[in-house]
């Protein structure tokens, strides 16, 4: 069924908190949806943010980011008082500022913590039986935080290895935290659930982002490190990225520690399934980031300063896709197989029946034809304008080569502005979905980008969506299009 939807990340939605989060802005972000005619709203990832504040590198694959839990609904719940949310000054209201989160808002979720732990015992029991990850990761970030967030692989060895009697005596000594952090996965998993239904009832689907590798320094590398590619004291002997190629002359290097895939096959990755488990409670569709990484993924020496040093290796393949469609027969899946392709990756997208990636943004480069012009897709796809690694329409507009412009002005006979042609295109397409960010509908500018690869600058994911913006000519035009287009 051809359908279209619109990519927006809670933490851009408005609040007068400093941050997006799941309350009033998300309930009126499905409802602007709904009325747009669309059924579709992607999101990134939704974990708590570590390293650069990236969506990206997360503590836990599992966890919920604290940040969303949303503030007027706590205040609702007599778990906040309003006095305790009028002496806050949240800064900027354009920009997520991550460490005004961290200083401020953390101390008001303890303060609804202290309210409300004894409320619900018999929900939270049922909460923490039901999510086998949470003990871990709740013990795991209450000793970060009595570290002064210090990286797991610089504790002290008994803790590193995760000896049972050095564990029990954290557990025991900081047991005000882990009952904290429980009760912030609750309240966070409680609003989501509410909010998830809500979006649902309007007959849109949640799409979700799964990293395909997680952070070195995660409760998710420290609880099971058999399945990573460590030595005996817990470092990684090798980390992730990409080779070199046309953007980049030393390739990239992501550092995330390597999966052990033998270690994962012998249980026929039980870990895997839990996540996709996970995320299924979470989301309608997951998207799995570099899914090219599932057939083969490339391999760079822990320590390497360049991505240069790096080598491919086989990554688990059709075995793997086999047992996650045997585990979830009816699983939805999006493959982001953008980056470099072969024909054996393209041999397993085929294999696997997800749809893979169109970003019109890469189709118009003048030297050669591209995979990504419209009249080449295939059904099973999902089209879109630009991802949030991408910068919006209009600034992408003005930083190509006019080369580019003259060729894409020709291939979409631009009469109208840029960012609408395109928009046309992705909905006029053969794809079955499409999904545009939403700073193109907006026909915002650079100021608006989501993220930058490859730097740590102060201004990636923290933009924020202005209220009032979406207006019902907006509105209004994105639903005439879904409709004059079939989607």
């Amino acid at each position: 069924m051809r359908s279209s939807g619109i990519l927006l990340h809670i933490s851009s939605l408005p609040s007068p908190y400093g941050i997006g989060t799941m309350g009033k802005a998300a309930y009126e972000f499905a409802d602007f949806l709904h009325s747009a005619r669309q059924r579709y709203w992607q999101l990134l990832p939704i974990g708590p943010t570590s390293y650069g504040d990236s969506p990206y590198q997360s503590f836990s694959t599992f966890a919920g980011n604290p940040y969303f839990i949303d503030l007027d609904l706590l205040l609702a719940d007599e778990l906040l008082t309003a006095d305790e949310l009028l002496d806050i000054d949240w800064g900027d209201s354009s920009r997520v500022d991550y460490e005004l989160q961290y200083a401020k808002r953390l101390p008001l979720l303890r303060s609804a913590f202290a309210r409300g732990w004894t409320r619900d015992p018999i929900q939270i029991a049922q909460f923490r039986d039901e999510n086998p990850w949470l003990e871990d990761y709740a013990l795991f970030m209450a000793i970060k935080h009595s570290r002064n967030m210090q990286p797991w692989y610089l504790w002290p060895q008994s803790l590193r290895t995760r000896r049972r009697a050095a564990l029990e005596k954290c557990r025991a000594a900081l047991s005000e935290d882990v009952n904290f952090f429980v009760y912030l996965q609750f309240l966070f998993y409680r609003q989501w659930s509410i909010l998830r239904g809500y979006v649902n009832g309007l007959g849109i689907c949640l799409i979700g982002d799964l990293p395909i590798y997680v952070p070195y320094d995660s409760c998710d590398v420290w609880a099971n490190p058999k399945l990573f590619q460590l030595d005996k004291d817990g470092k990684p002997t090798g980390v992730a990225g990409c080779p070199p190629d046309y953007f980049s002359a030393d390739g990239q290097l992501w550092g995330n520690p390597l999966y052990n895939w033998k270690a994962m096959k012998k249980d026929d990755y039980a870990w895997w399934k839990l996540r996709i488990k996970a995320a299924a409670r979470l989301f309608d569709v997951t998207r799995i980031d570099h899914f090219r990484g599932l057939e083969s993924y490339y391999a760079v020496p822990f320590g390497a300063e360049t991505a240069r040093e790096g080598h491919w290796e086989k990554g688990p393949g059709e075995d793997f896709i086999r047992a996650l469609h045997s585990a979830f027969p009816n699983l939805q899946l999006i493959a982001e197989d953008l980056g470099f392709l072969t024909d054996e990756v393209r041999k397993l997208l085929a294999f696997s029946g997800f749809p893979g990636m169109k970003v019109l943004e890469f189709a118009f480069d003048s030297r050669e034809p591209s995979n990504y012009l419209p009249h080449r897709y295939e059904r099973n796809c999902i089209c879109y304008t630009g991802t949030h690694d991408n910068a919006p329409l209009a600034a992408w507009w003005e930083s190509v080569p006019p080369s580019t412009r003259d060729y894409a002005a020709e291939y979409l006979a631009i009469g109208e502005n840029p960012c609408r042609a395109f928009l046309r295109a992705g909905m006029a397409s053969v794809a079955d979905t499409f999904v545009a960010q939403m700073q193109d509908y907006l026909e915002l500018g650079e100021e608006s980008r989501m993220n930058t690869p490859g730097t740590l600058g102060s201004q990636n994911w923290t933009w924020r969506l202005a209220p009032g913006s979406l207006k019902p000519e907006l509105t209004a035009w994105i639903r005439q299009m879904t409709y004059l287009y079939e989607r």
